[in-house]
């Protein structure tokens, strides 16, 4: 297709020049990049768009990211498996793909149906970004290659490693919040629904995390495991406590497999 940014004033309007500059990355074929923001909701409103929607480049970015976390945690780490295999769902989860898409400043280059562009900061919009994200990784192998797309995930999502380690973010927070307090307390937190409302379809509960008979902090969701989480995230906040050490085994250079 030959394609070109100024194609049609909804895509001019967005003005793609602008996220290549953010993301040090000219594209040879920009239809590669837009197509990457189309949304499968806003072609069932705009059936004379040009681009299809975004699921198979997403399809491929999502393989091209988890090889580029994989290869790197393998080539640079000795430690087994199972821990290199968290370490890795820490830096591809959608919850850090989607913190990632918001700072480099992706959301408003969605094409979006009306409905879902009234969604902004729900976690329906977080899921949308995290697909736009491994979208624009397919995006930038077709039209660049590995190497590029290799690079563009060191920098922007393998960056994010250290602070995935000496956070503790490879375990789930109530994990990293119970070994903490029996670390450093030698106590076991509990978790009691505080409130809830709302019918049994469209439940919301309040749930609030002790240290004894301390209310340390609360956290609110659509299930109670979804309030504790948030409670515990919240937990640790308040704490101030980082997750469990981890023994860190870099490999060396021509060492063995």
């Amino acid at each position: 297709m030959n394609f070109t940014y100024d194609q049609l004033p909804e895509i001019a309007e967005k003005n793609f020049r602008s996220l290549e500059e953010k993301i040090s990355l000219p594209f040879i074929n920009p239809a590669y990049l837009v197509q990457a923001f189309v949304h499968r909701s806003y072609l069932n409103e705009h059936h004379d768009f040009p681009l299809g929607q975004n699921e198979r480049l997403e399809f491929l970015g999502d393989a091209v990211l988890e090889l580029v976390v994989t290869e790197y945690l393998f080539n640079e780490y000795s430690n087994p498996e199972g821990e290199l295999t968290n370490w890795r769902a820490a830096l591809v989860n959608a919850k850090m793909l989607a913190g990632i898409a918001y700072e480099t400043g992706m959301e408003p280059y969605l094409f979006l149906s009306h409905g879902e562009a009234k969604d902004a900061g729900t976690k329906a919009r977080d899921y949308i970004m995290a697909n736009a994200f491994e979208a624009l990784i397919g995006a930038i192998y077709l039209d660049q290659g590995y190497d590029l797309a290799r690079q563009f995930v060191t920098r922007w999502v393998l960056s994010r490693l250290p602070n995935v380690l000496e956070e503790g973010l490879y375990m789930d927070a109530k994990s990293r919040f119970q070994e903490a307090a029996q670390e450093l307390l030698g106590v076991t937190p509990t978790y009691k629904v505080l409130h809830e409302e709302g019918p049994d379809h469209a439940k919301q509960f309040k749930v609030g995390v002790f240290v004894d008979r301390e209310l340390v902090a609360a956290g609110l969701g659509s299930s109670k495991q979804e309030a504790q989480t948030e409670a515990a995230e919240n937990a640790l906040k308040v704490k101030g406590w980082k997750g469990p050490k981890v023994n860190i085994m870099k490999r060396s250079a021509g060492g063995p497999l």
